[in-house]
């Protein structure tokens, strides 16, 4: 199933977007503002794709925002798909094309003698920190996106594995993961897999050539029209031991307090010192500082991080993705914040789950399946 996006109103999302855009740039005083890195070009068009290189946060194209006029500047190389395949005019961005080897004269022109912004260091305000905020506080067509980019993440990871043999490579599992998420309209920007004793030894773990024994942990970050969706899962061939069923109890409940203790208000620097708490509780202390907690998620696969005393604080209709972890197991999924409070997007439909206690309500999450 891909990503359908003809009941999304495209147009009227931007609209929204450009008028908090302009606020903002109100707000610092600025005539302009140039966007380069791809995941607020993709917030501001709803999705657009302008990128060539998947290694790169830039494209060919930039966006320039004034108070009265948007554009697309680019290349004669991408003139044609950003209009035809893209709509990037219909939505309200006319094409200032240049040819490939004079690219950037057209938006020196366009810029000069104002007062400049941009996303990133370079010339004039550097607005990276504002539009972070824009983009994490998704809006409602967003956050339906983002719920069925979730549903495919999950769909993804839970044929790749339910694939997945003794004797196989980490290689070749993350082949199948690049495979089915391309399948799906997407790409694994994150494509992490471990087996047996690597995951203990790695929190990061690149797949190699090393071949599956017993145990296998795939994580994904699947990107599509900009958004991100994080998930991690886990499987056993054989009887799961003790030990081991042991810490994934560990983080199932680690991650369960995380999630629910999820509330708009908190910082983000409180959440890490509700984990730390957390693993203190379970006798694992030292685990915060092992890894990082994971954080908010949106056109990033992390936007945010939670960490000590980072004064960010959490709102309704934000994304996030915790990842508690200690050496051998982890939890992960990705949830958006509504007034009713958490909402697991990636639940994996017939994944055998926990049932954890936290805070006087009970929520499920993922085991390690065993095959």
């Amino acid at each position: 199933m891909e990503l359908q996006t003809d009941r999304i109103d495209r147009a009227g999302e931007v609209t929204t977007k450009l008028r908090r855009l302009r606020e903002q740039m109100a707000a610092r005083e600025v005539d302009a503002i140039v966007l380069n890195q791809l995941p607020n070009i993709a917030w501001l068009t709803a999705g657009a794709s302008t990128y060539i290189n998947l290694a790169s946060d830039t494209g060919p194209s930039s966006l320039l925002i004034t108070p009265d006029s948007a554009y697309v500047v680019t290349d004669c190389i991408e003139g044609g798909r950003l209009e035809q395949e893209e709509s990037l005019p219909a939505l309200g961005f006319p094409l200032v094309v240049e040819p490939w080897d004079l690219r950037g004269r057209e938006l020196a022109r366009l810029t000069a003698g104002k007062r400049l912004a941009q996303d990133g260091p370079g010339q004039g305000a550097n607005l990276s920190s504002d539009l972070q905020t824009l983009r994490t506080h998704l809006q409602p067509e967003e956050a339906e996106r983002l719920q069925r980019v979730g549903s495919l993440a999950s769909a993804a990871i839970a044929e790749v594995m339910y694939a997945i043999r003794p004797g196989m490579t980490e290689q070749a599992i993350a082949g199948l993961l690049a495979q089915a998420s391309l399948a799906r309209g997407g790409h694994a920007v994150v494509n992490l897999v471990a087996s047996d004793d690597r995951i203990s030894r790695y929190r990061h773990p690149l797949p190699t050539s090393k071949t599956v024994e017993r145990y296998v942990m795939v994580v994904l970050c699947l990107r599509i029209q900009g958004l991100i969706a994080a998930i991690t899962r886990l499987v056993h061939f054989g009887p799961i031991p003790d030990a081991l069923a042991a810490k994934a109890q560990v983080t199932a409940r680690v991650d369960a307090r995380m999630i629910l203790g999820t509330r708009a208000g908190r910082t983000m620097g409180e959440m890490y010192a509700l984990a730390a708490q957390a693993y203190r509780e379970e006798g694992y202390a030292g685990a915060v500082e092992e890894h990082h907690q994971g954080g908010s998620i949106a056109y990033l696969p992390r936007e945010i991080l939670a960490q000590p005393n980072e004064p960010t604080v959490i709102a309704e209709h934000q994304a996030f993705a915790w990842n508690p972890s200690v050496r051998g197991a982890k939890s992960e999924d990705t949830i958006i914040l509504g007034s009713a409070g958490p909402i697991v997007i990636t639940e994996t439909p017939g994944w055998p789950m926990t049932p954890v206690a936290a805070g006087g309500q009970v929520i499920e999450r993922p085991a390690i399946l065993e095959r």
